[in-house]
Parts: structure tokens; C-alpha cells; sequence
């Protein structure tokens, strides 16, 4: 069984999750400091323009912290920490920074996040789906081996947004719908591989997950499977470095096929 993770793996979703995360912010705390900034990449006239957002310093301090969280809630921290100021050099900042918010707060600010990804969805569909790219090297591979492995996906995102990416991607017919687990399955991936192994009847031992976040297979990694991290994905040294310490292989893209598949 190869279980992927779909952000960061799969597809190349940061210029989404950004854009959605503004919006949302955007709603939610109109008068913060970093709001006139945002609103400018992602609320002027026209589409957002792609490369304008990658270029832009706080597009890429969010993409760096992007490793620390888990779920649409994380967006918002994230985006508080770069207003504030705040450092987070690693998990254990981050977490503490994370506990300083109102649960009910983060809890408005993950159903606005989903209802304003849905509208975007709806409104700007060809938008929408032109900044979730997929990595077309993994495309390739899980097309090239298909029916070698069973496949399946664990994420943080929703059901409805991965089934539509995986139709565009040309990759529908390789996720049966009891392999696709989704955000409904829990916080943790841990939740996302216990219900997957369940389904599927195998052992923990037959596994192998790959994710982009060392936090995820931190949250698995005694289930006895394979953690792979995805380095093409959200991360940089910091994670390559701490994944290796906890005994993850770190795969390149180039390497991709070698190691998911032998």
C-alpha cells in the first residue's frame, strides 16, 4: 500500500491555500496589519496573478512556516505570527504559538476558510483550479505503476476539493473511495492510517505514507509503517535535517520512483 499525502505530494496547492487563507483572513480580521498587504495580492482587480504572489516576501515566509501546522486553522496562526513578528523555529514554538489562540475563534476561522474556498470553487472554477498544479513527475509515476500497489490518499483537505483536482490530474480511477480519507477523518494522519489500515486488512508493516510534513509521520511513525518525506513539497533543511534524525527517508523528486517503487 502506498498512501500519499495530496498537498505538497500530489499537488502543488501553496498558491491556493494562500490566496484562500487571505480571503479568509481578510473577512474574519479586516483591520489587522497585514490585511491592506493581502488584500492587494489576492482581492485586486482580475485574478491573482501567480507570479506576483511568489515574488511577494510574505507569500514566502508562509510557505516556510507552511511545515509547522496541519488543517485550514493553521493558516490563520501562521499569518498571525507573520503580523506579529513572532519567531517559530520549530514545532514546539509553533505549538505554544498556536495555543495562545481561542479555540472558537480558530474554529469560525476553519469554517470560513472551507465556505470561502467553496465560493471560489463555484465562482472561478478554471481560477481556482490553475493554482493547484500537480507535480507532473508524480503524476507520471502513479500513472506509469499503476495496479502495482494499492494506492490511497490521507489528507487534511476536503473530499470534495481532492476529487475534483484528482479529475483534472487524469488520476481519478487509481483512488478507489474508501482509499481517499480526507480531513473529516480527523487532526491527525494518525487517525487517516488506522482507518485506512482497517479498510484495507493489511499490516502497518506493508505501508508506506508520504507526506511533506514531518509532523504527520511524527503522528505515525510507531504504527510500524514506512515514513517517507516528500521534499519536492513544504519544506526545506529544517525538515530535511529533523526527519532524518528520526529515521524518515528523504526523497527527492528525481529519486521518487526508485523509492516509492524499487
Amino acid at each position: 500500500m502506498l498512501a500519499l499525502d495530496f498537498d505538497g505530494v500530489i499537488s502543488d496547492s501553496a498558491l491556493e491555500a494562500f490566496v484562500v487563507a487571505a480571503r479568509s483572513h481578510l473577512r474574519m480580521r479586516s483591520g489587522s496589519l497585514v490585511a491592506a498587504r493581502l488584500g492587494a495580492l489576492v482581492d485586486g482587480p482580475g485574478a491573482p496573478d501567480p507570479r506576483r504572489i511568489r515574488a511577494d516576501p510574505l507569500f514566502q515566509d508562509f510557505v516556510e512556516l507552511m511545515p509547522l501546522g496541519n488543517r485550514a486553522e493553521d493558516y490563520e496562526v501562521i499569518l498571525a505570527a507573520l503580523e506579529s513578528g513572532v519567531d517559530l523555529p520549530d514545532q514546539a514554538a509553533y505549538d505554544a504559538f498556536y495555543a495562545t489562540h481561542a479555540p472558537d475563534f480558530l474554529a469560525d476561522y476553519h469554517r470560513c476558510f472551507y465556505a470561502e474556498r467553496s465560493t471560489f470553487a463555484e465562482k472561478e472554477p478554471r481560477v481556482w483550479e490553475s493554482l493547484m498544479q500537480p507535480y507532473a513527475e508524480i503524476v507520471d509515476l502513479l500513472r506509469g505503476h499503476a495496479g502495482r500497489v494499492e494506492l490511497a490518499i490521507a489528507t487534511a483537505k476536503d473530499r470534495a476539493s481532492v476529487l475534483r483536482l484528482l479529475h483534472c490530474y487524469g488520476l481519478a480511477d487509481l483512488f478507489a473511495g474508501d482509499r481517499l480519507l480526507d480531513k473529516e477523518m480527523g487532526r491527525s494522519k494518525r487517525a487517516h492510517l488506522e482507518r485506512l489500515q482497517q479498510r484495507w486488512g493489511g499490516d502497518f508493516e506493508q505501508i508506506t505514507f508520504v507526506d511533506d510534513k514531518v509532523n504527520h509521520l511524527d503522528a505515525v511513525a510507531d504504527l510500524g509503517l514506512r515514513c517517507v518525506l516528500a521534499a519536492w513539497g513544504y519544506n526545506g533543511r529544517r525538515e530535511h535535517e529533523l526527519a532524518r534524525e528520526r529515521g524518515y527517508q528523504v526523497c527527492e523528486l528525481a529519486r521518487a520512483e526508485r523509492v516509492l517503487f524499487g
